[in-house]
C-alpha cells in the first residue's frame, strides 16, 4: 500500500530530525505508528521503571503493561504485541490493521 494515511515529524532523542536543507524529515504509516507507540511508552513512565527494575517478576509485569499500552492504540491489532530480548535489549513487535508489523526498540 503506497497511500499515506498517517504522517508525523521524525523525532530522535527528543529532537526533530532535519535534512541537509534544514527541513524536517517526515515518517509515514507504520513508522509513524511505531514512533507514536514509543512516545506513549516514554510518556507513561514505564520505560524508566523498566530500566530501574531488577526483579524478573516485576520486569515481566512492566513488560505486560507496555504491551497493554501498545495494544490500546486503535491502529494496533489486540493480542499481537510481544516483547523479546535481543542482545540485552528489548524489541517490541505488534501488528497494525493497515500495514502489517511494526518494531520498536525499548
Amino acid at each position: 500500500m503506497n497511500e499515506i494515511i498517517y504522517k508525523d515529524l521524525l523525532i530522535v532523542g527528543d529532537d526533530i530530525v532535519l535534512d541537509d536543507g534544514r527541513n524536517p524529515l517526515i515518517v509515514t504509516n507504520e513508522a509513524c505508528i511505531a514512533q507514536d507507540v514509543v512516545h506513549a511508552i516514554l510518556e507513561s513512565g514505564l520505560a524508566v521503571t523498566l530500566v530501574a527494575e531488577r526483579s524478573p517478576t516485576i520486569i515481566r509485569d512492566i513488560e505486560h503493561q507496555i504491551i497493554m499500552l501498545t495494544e490500546s492504540d486503535l491502529r494496533i491489532i489486540p493480542g499481537t504485541g510481544a516483547i523479546t530480548s535481543v542482545n540485552k535489549q528489548r524489541l517490541l513487535t505488534a501488528s497494525t490493521y493497515e500495514f502489517g508489523g511494526i518494531e520498536a526498540w525499548l
